[in-house]
């Protein structure tokens, strides 16, 4: 996939663990799992939403596009 989620390397610049960000926004540990291995085929605006705030960065801090 041409989309990469940097999550674990925001989770450990602001020093979190991935439970902890889990329980902050209200999904399952392994949603948030599936999440970061970019295994996942789509993300709700809703939760990217809840992660950058709770990560206090941006989308693209996030996500990333490799052709």
């Amino acid at each position: 996939m041409a989309i990469v989620v940097n999550l674990d390397v925001m989770l450990a610049k602001r020093k979190m663990k991935s439970n902890e960000l889990a329980q902050l926004i209200g999904i399952t540990e392994q949603n948030l799992s599936i999440l970061k291995t970019g295994k996942a085929k789509a993300i709700r605006l809703t939760t990217l939403d809840a992660i950058c705030a709770a990560l206090d960065c941006q989308p693209g801090d996030l996500l990333e596009f490799r052709p």
